[in-house]
């Protein structure tokens, strides 16, 4: 395979320089108050779309499945907790994994956010999982939290430097934007 042509086809984008641009910003802010900006960097890179709108599903998607996923996960682990309080993989464990699974995919259809399904799964399954008894509501709380402040940084940066603003800007100056 000649790696030439596929290096050649290449180039960075306005949403490649948008997209890093925000999980930078949101990494940094996050840096300010010695809070880890991993979740919100996630959230800042899925959250960056072509424009607004495609911002709005992609981060919505991301957003929503978080929220749903751990409000769903926190639950559920609530139940399990009653009947095993030191936590460990029980079958009962399956059991409630199944049932969240198609909740959430009940929540997620009903408010008309079906994206919200994949990323929902992921929470729910590290809730059920991997958390251990004594955290999984302040892990959950947080993880939506800082999804939330990533999606929002994301929209925030699409929406300051939209890419017709980039492209007048860019005129102004005299300055090739070829395929942006």
């Amino acid at each position: 395979m000649n790696i030439q042509q596929p290096l050649s086809r290449m180039h960075i984008g306005m949403r490649n320089i948008k997209t890093a641009f925000a999980a930078t910003l949101v990494a940094f802010v996050y840096l300010l108050f010695d809070r880890n900006p991993t979740f919100a960097c996630i959230g800042a890179v899925f959250g960056m779309g072509y424009d607004m709108s495609s911002s709005w599903l992609f981060g919505g998607n991301r957003l929503f499945g978080t929220i749903f996923g751990g409000l769903i996960g926190m639950a559920l682990f609530s139940i399990y907790i009653q009947f095993y309080p030191e936590g460990g993989f029980e079958p009962l464990m399956l059991l409630l994994l199944f049932i969240g699974v198609i909740l959430l995919i009940v929540v997620s259809v009903v408010f008309k956010w079906p994206g919200a399904i994949q990323p929902g799964g992921v929470m729910l399954c590290i809730l059920l999982f991997n958390q251990p008894v004594h955290s999984y509501v302040t892990y959950s709380l947080n993880r939506i939290f800082d999804t939330g402040v990533g999606v929002v940084f994301a929209m925030l940066v699409n929406f300051l430097l939209p890419r017709e603003r980039i492209i007048r800007l860019m005129d102004k100056i005299h300055m090739p934007h070829r395929n942006l």
